[in-house]
């Protein structure tokens, strides 16, 4: 008789029991329609002359001030920000849209510029980070650039610049703009 033969016999199964498959029921949301508002995270005490963002400079210093002091900023990770500005170019706010790899992020512009709409914006600065060390932009960055340029056309909400930023070495700004939007 072989080992399986006297298990069977014995009453102990030859194998361990398995677990059940149960099915994880799917989460219905309600059909009718629903309430939304923005509501702000946290207040970000700015002095007044770094609220006027008219270069990039100035950009680059806010985001040295709020966005490397954000509670899910993660400097080994590429992290795109908008900045939202009014008619005057003094930032309303700022919002973390994606955070992504460490070479790599996700963004949409319906994503861009869903709060900059909802906050009515007249305009928006895009930055985001490069973990390499390199703040030169890729291909990517500029296409997408081209592609909220557009979009931002479209929606009557000028896209101001778009900032690469190193996320290392934070004590000295460093940044570089993708050179295809013309000196704001």
């Amino acid at each position: 008789m072989n080992t399986n033969e006297n298990l069977i016999a014995t009453g102990c199964p030859a194998t361990a029991p398995q677990p059940v498959n149960q099915l994880v029921k799917p989460v219905k949301f309600p059909a009718q329609p629903q309430e939304w508002k923005i509501v702000s995270l946290r207040e970000c005490p700015t002095p007044d002359t770094m609220q006027q963002c008219e270069t990039p400079e100035q950009a680059a210093a806010y985001w040295k001030a709020h966005i490397a002091t954000h509670p899910y900023f993660n400097p080994e990770c590429e992290c795109l920000v908008v900045f939202i500005l009014n008619t005057r170019r003094r930032i309303k706010g700022h919002y973390l849209v994606s955070i992504g790899t460490m070479d790599t992020i996700l963004c949409h512009p319906r994503e861009i510029f869903r709060l900059a709409i909802m906050a009515s914006a007249a305009a928006i600065i895009i930055a985001h980070s490069h973990p390499s060390g390199d703040p030169t932009p890729s291909e990517a960055d500029i296409k997408i650039t081209r592609d909220l340029i557009r979009a931002g056309q479209l929606l009557k909400i000028e896209v101001l610049d778009h900032i690469v930023i190193l996320s290392k070495g934070l004590d000295k700004i460093t940044y570089a703009e993708c050179w295809i939007i013309p000196s704001w």
